[in-house]
């Protein structure tokens, strides 16, 4: 189980995933496995070995207008619904609220008081 307030994930947000896996693969030696995603996108898991390390999220349409490519961070929380209350008590602001990703876990985005954006997650428990 993943402990609550630890980095559990990292995800490129790109425009170009072929041009960043070529890049990842060729620099760090990755592989990457596609996942299909809602609305016909695909997602794409960065592999060391069979060890997942990261994903890649193409970024499209009017939401990500002027956007940067960047990674984005993921922290493990034990209830996300609960933490993401919290989040708004201490002065965060919800970007998109709690949703479930089946076999991976319940993410909800957040943009902290100073601006930065963040993934919470809880994890999908691992059998």
């Amino acid at each position: 189980m993943a402990e609550h307030g630890h980095f559990y994930w990292n995800e490129l947000m790109t425009r170009d995933a072929e041009r960043v896996k070529d890049f990842y693969g060729q620099s760090i030696g990755w592989t990457f496995e596609a996942m299909a995603m809602d609305g016909g996108q695909t997602y794409w898991v960065a592999k060391r070995g069979d060890a997942p390390v990261g994903g890649i999220f193409t970024m499209s349409g009017p939401d990500f207008e002027g956007v940067p490519e960047h990674w984005l961070p993921y922290l493990a929380v034990d209830d996300i619904d609960a933490a993401v209350d919290k989040a708004q008590t201490a002065g965060g602001t919800i970007v998109r609220p709690p949703w479930d990703v089946p076999g991976v876990g319940r993410i909800a985005m957040i943009r902290e008081p100073g601006g930065a954006m963040i993934g919470w997650m809880t994890p999908a428990p691992v059998d």
